[in-house]
Formats: C-alpha cells, structure tokens, sequence
C-alpha cells in the first residue's frame, strides 16, 4: 500500500494573489432549476441562496435526488438555470455567468474552474499525462513544454509518474481520480468543484483524496465545493450545508425542514 507524504507537497502554481476567508468568490442568488421530462416538470432546485467564500472547503450534504449534481452544474455553469443568477468574482468586477455566451463561460471555467467528476471522465485513448496537458492545450495558459512539465509534476506529486505513458483503463478507480484531481488543478484555477470524489473509492483511498483537498485549502489558498451523501464527512469540512429535495437548508437545522415536510 501507498503511503501519501500529502503535507509535504507543494503544487507547482504561478503566484497568486493573497485571498481571505471573508471575501465572497461566488454567489447563488434565488437559483431554480426545472427540467422537462416525459412525466412532466420535475424542479431540482428550488430558490438556492448560498455564498461560496474565498479559500474555504465547502460541503454540501444531501441524499441521492437532492440536487447535489445540479447544484454544481449551475455554479460551474455547465447547465443553464431556469431562474435566478450566479455572480462570480472576476477580480474587479462581479459577473453573471448565465448570462455569458457558451463559449465564453467554457473560457471562463477553463481557466477560473477545475471540476472533478465521480465518474473521473478522463479520455480513454490518451494517456495520463495527455489527459492532463489537454486543458493546458485549450486553453492556451502554458506553452506545450511548459504544459507537458506541469503535467508530470503533478502526476509526481499524485505519486503516479511512472504511470504517466498508461492508459486510464490500465490503472486503478483510486488512481483514475488522483489523475482527475491533477487534471483539474493543470491550469492552477482558484477554484475546485468536486461531484463526490469519493463515493465510488474505498475507504483508505477516499481518506487520501479527502487529503488532498485539505492540503490544497490550507497550503495553497485554493476554493473547494464538495458534494456528497455521507453525512461522516461534514466535521471535515470548513463549512457545510444540507441540501434536501432541491432546497439548501440552514447549518444549524440540517433536518428540520424535512420532519415537517414528512408531517404534511
């Protein structure tokens, strides 16, 4: 079994602005989402007011079906919501990212967004190191040796280097989302999404990535959003929340709004 030496890393980045724990980064201001389906309209969130501040590790907590998933795409702007706004701070000025073309938020997230997916997503025909340097690539923050450089030292420091020429399908689920890890981290992005990064891991390589999202708050100043079913982690997190049938409820009644709904 690997050991992680995971506090002794330092990420390669470019130099960062000083942030601080007070400081908004991203705002949901009276967020909806309604999707239509064959049986009908089916309302995954419902008024979401919630502000994401600068350099903490957020949790938001909620059941299969809750709108954990949906939560995140509309703060990453991967899907459009029916109603409401999302305002993003980009330096000196605050942005509506609905309200940019499709393209523009891709720019936007590209370089601003790193996501992490449960299902990793990586490209099954590229290597590791490719599938980490095509973000890099796209959006054009690194020169190509610059980026392939970047890229094995992040799979250095993900303890995966001499993995780096495999395919994903040649190594395992844990070391599949360590490479999304790194992948999302390529273009140094202040920001970092995760869609239950561990749900599908066992429970010792779950606690290593749960590591390294704590690194990377603590160390590096980085923004984490995690979603998750498991009620156990939310003592880990800087700040959690609850989310229940497409409602966020209150840090201090994770519960109560849904007693009452059940007594309706």
């Amino acid at each position: 079994m690997v050991v992680w030496q995971v506090y002794s890393w330092r990420l390669p980045r470019r130099p960062l602005l000083c942030v601080y724990m007070s400081s908004s980064i991203i705002e949901l201001r009276n967020v909806s989402k309604t999707y239509s389906t064959a049986a009908g309209d089916f309302t995954a969130l419902i008024n979401v007011n919630m502000t994401i501040n600068a350099g903490e590790f957020l949790g938001v907590v909620g059941k299969s079906g809750a709108g954990k998933s949906t939560l995140l795409n509309m703060i990453n702007g991967v899907d459009q919501l029916t109603s409401g706004e999302v305002i993003v701070n980009a330096g000196n000025e605050n942005i509506s990212i609905h309200k940019m073309s499709e393209d523009e938020r891709a720019f936007w997230r590209g370089r601003k967004m790193g996501v992490v997916y449960q299902s990793f997503q990586l490209l099954p025909m590229l290597t590791l190191v490719e599938n980490i340097t095509l973000p890099m690539d796209l959006s054009d923050n690194f020169k190509p040796r610059e980026s392939k450089e970047r890229a094995m030292q992040l799979l250095q420091l993900m303890e995966l280097e001499e993995h780096a020429n495999k395919l994903p399908a040649f190594i395992s689920g844990g070391q599949q989302q360590r490479v999304a890890i790194a992948r999302a981290l390529a273009n140094d992005p202040p920001i970092l999404v995760a869609d239950e990064p561990t749900g599908s891991l066992d429970s010792i390589t779950a606690d290593h990535i749960f590591e390294v999202f704590e690194h990377l708050v603590n160390d590096q100043g980085k923004t984490i959003v995690m979603v998750t079913h498991d009620v156990s982690l939310m003592n880990r997190f800087s700040r959690s929340l609850t989310i229940a049938d497409g409602e966020l409820l209150s840090e201090a009644e994770p519960d109560s709004k849904s007693d009452k709904r059940r007594k309706k």
